[in-house]
């Protein structure tokens, strides 16, 4: 590639404000590009095609594959800082491109603890972080000897690639896990095991770090998964106790701070109860990017995870993490396994005829069966106790039913939009 610090392409902004090249067109480089619009920058993205989400947003694309060494340099030309809205870029694409000189942030050495799971878990071993036991699978005698040590309680796992539930397979008897092993190893997938622990719920700690190590965390949320994909993140996390709560924030920027990362973490855990009866939890995965139990702070946060990650790449001074409602609920829009002939324009107004409240952001998708294609998100009024089952079960109540309407043209309570009635009392 040519001089990284060339300008050529910087001079595309008129204010001499900062370039931010961004790996990866999906929902996630969208949002971040409404950010940077806010903030006065340019997000240039390397996306795949044209119509990806953040392709079809931003005037500042270079079209191409995250794993094409020449696409991404074509993307990192001429930027300050490079950064990614997912984790599969090459490591040694990378590599290279630091040692060019370019701003790679989060860097190589800090990025492989979220693409691959075994040297994460290996990285928070070492420095006493809790996890659940694990071992490297190279042969089916390592998936014998496990199943064995955990009384047949295991999770299989690939440990590069998997994501949204893709990935992890939770075998009934040692047949069925070698089974699985054999098909992997075959394919050449890299596996690891680890012992399936009982957990009460999920659990999300959104942290951020600068390159001058400056840290912010935001509320700990509980989230809810379907059919292994983020359906529901409640913002805070009701009734974790405020030991816990604190002790969750403190891992978060510990591991940050460790694995030397830049920009936005999502520390993804298991809440366990330990031998005392007490709660506790166990680290389960990490992303280093923008991700989906952070999109409430879009409107439940004064600053979002978005801009905060902006902010932390471009080593500004990290925004306030105070959330602007007692409580938010982020219900991610899922596509139906029909698509409605009710166009989106249609369901987003009958929506805010409906719920006036709800804020909603789509991601100029398609739609289909399962995918995300946007999310809503509803802020408590003043007043609301986020640790009340009843308040809290009555603002996830609105999510749900708008992110359900949105991707079915249907109302969960059957509403009639004529009479305004509905089974159950749904209404704010």
């Amino acid at each position: 590639m040519g001089d990284v610090n060339d300008d050529s392409r910087i001079r595309r902004n008129p204010l001499g404000t900062p370039v931010v090249a961004m790996i990866g067109g999906g929902q996630l480089a969208r949002m971040t590009h409404q950010a940077a619009v806010a903030l006065g920058q340019t997000l240039r993205v390397l996306a795949a095609d044209p119509q990806d989400p953040a392709a079809q947003v931003t005037p500042d694309v270079v079209i191409g594959a995250h794993d094409d060494p020449d696409a991404v340099r074509a993307a990192a030309e001429g930027a300050d800082v490079m950064t990614f809205d997912h984790e599969h870029v090459p490591p040694q694409i990378l590599l290279e491109l630091e040692s060019a000189g370019v701003a790679v942030r989060p860097r190589a050495s800090a990025l492989i603890h979220a693409q691959d799971k075994l040297v994460m878990r290996r990285a928070l071993a070492e420095i006493g972080a809790p996890v659940p036991p694990f071992t490297g699978v190279d042969s089916l005698d390592d998936v014998r000897r496990f199943h064995d040590e955990q009384d047949g309680n295991i999770v299989l796992k690939a440990a590069r690639g998997g994501y949204d539930g893709r990935g992890v397979w939770m075998p009934g008897s040692l047949e069925e896990a070698e089974r699985i092993a054999d098909e992997q190893l075959a394919a050449g997938v890299p596996m690891m095991a680890e012992a399936r622990v009982p957990w009460t719920r999920e659990l999300s700690a959104m942290v951020a770090r600068s390159p001058f190590g400056q840290g912010a965390v935001w509320p700990v949320v509980e989230t809810v998964q379907r059919d292994g994909i983020c359906s529901v993140a409640i913002a805070p996390a009701p009734g974790l106790p405020d030991d816990l709560r604190s002790a969750v924030q403190a891992t978060a920027l510990r591991l940050a701070e460790h694995l030397d990362v830049t920009g936005v973490m999502a520390v993804e855990l298991f809440e366990v109860i330990g031998s005392d009866g007490r709660p506790g939890v166990l680290v389960n995965e990490l992303a280093m990017r923008p991700h989906n139990s952070g999109h409430w702070t879009m409107d439940g946060a004064t600053t979002s995870q978005f801009e905060q990650h902006l902010r932390a790449v471009l080593d500004y001074p990290l925004g306030s993490t105070v959330p602007t409602a007692p409580l938010t609920v982020m219900s991610n829009v899922l596509g139906a396994p029909e698509t409605p002939e009710m166009s989106m324009d249609e369901r987003v107004h009958h929506l805010a005829a409906r719920f006036p409240h709800v804020k909603v952001h789509l991601y100029g998708k398609s739609e289909r069966h399962g995918r995300k294609i946007g999310h809503v998100n509803v802020l408590a009024d003043p007043g609301v106790d986020p640790d009340d089952a009843d308040q809290v079960a009555s603002v996830r109540a609105v999510a749900e039913l708008a992110a359900h309407w949105l991707s079915h043209a249907q109302w969960a309570d059957g509403w009639d939009p004529h009479t305004g009635a509905a089974v159950g009392d749904f209404e704010r």
